[in-house]
């Protein structure tokens, strides 16, 4: 073997070693990121989640809202990603603890009978607004002392949280909004932003504010995070007076 061979074959060496050091240092990131992903959803491969849906205000009982669809769809590429499955359940058939799945339950009090068992049992500070009636206190969210009232098509608000009863249940998020646009909006915060709320929060509950802008010349697509509000919410109302 001359020395212009010896070369070659010696960069064909090189170059499969770096390519196969390369394709496992991506493969490894890729799985790690993974991981991390299906722990923040509860969504381990193979396993299944429940999408909770409730009525769409003024029409049928059995009746779903476009937008809260659409939340669907924002959330299903997550599920997907995670090897996971869904079922639909409306929140009339959902009456099943929680805990042995993980869970996206989509929709206000007012709207979703799962959302105001969920608020009362694990985020017993905050209060919202369920009467019919209009006025400036319709839909509001009360939490920490704090009122976030909604005009519709202007500003409008959504509770995002994250809850978990005992270490190793599969969480439920929780996308109560005062409109099923602020819903979406929270479904596709909640996807645009999982990674970042995984690093803050890693496997604790978290409950936060989300306001939408002018949702009618824009949609669901302009988010702001308003607060925090995950001990408040988790406080009796009472005790935190």
């Amino acid at each position: 073997m001359n020395d212009d061979v010896r070369n070659i074959v010696l960069g064909v060496i090189a170059t499969a070693v770096s390519g196969g050091f390369g394709w496992f240092g991506r493969t490894y990131l890729w799985r790690r990121k993974l991981r991390r992903k299906q722990a923040f959803f509860g969504l381990p491969t193979g396993s299944d989640c429940l999408f909770v849906v409730g009525r769409h205000m003024g029409e049928s009982e059995r009746s779903v809202h476009r937008n809260d669809a659409f939340a669907l769809l924002e959330i299903s590429a997550l599920i997907k990603d995670c090897g996971a499955s869904v079922q639909i359940v409306t929140h009339e058939d959902a009456r099943q603890g929680f805990g042995e799945r993980g869970e996206f339950c989509v929709g206000g009090p007012a709207s979703n009978a799962r959302t105001a068992a969920h608020l009362s049992s694990m985020l017993p500070g905050v209060r919202v607004d369920t009467g019919s009636e209009p006025g400036p206190e319709r839909g509001a969210i009360t939490v920490g002392g704090e009122t976030y009232r909604w005009d519709k098509g202007t500003v409008e608000h959504v509770l995002l949280a994250r809850l978990t009863t005992r270490e190793g249940a599969r969480p439920v998020f929780l996308l109560a909004g005062q409109t099923a646009v602020s819903n979406q909006a929270a479904a596709r915060y909640l996807a645009r932003h999982h990674e970042r709320l995984a690093a803050t929060y890693k496997d604790r509950p978290f409950a936060l504010v989300l306001k939408v802008v002018n949702s009618r010349a824009y949609g669901p697509d302009v988010t702001e995070l308003v607060a925090d509000v995950t001990a408040a919410a988790r406080t009796p109302a009472a005790a935190a007076v």
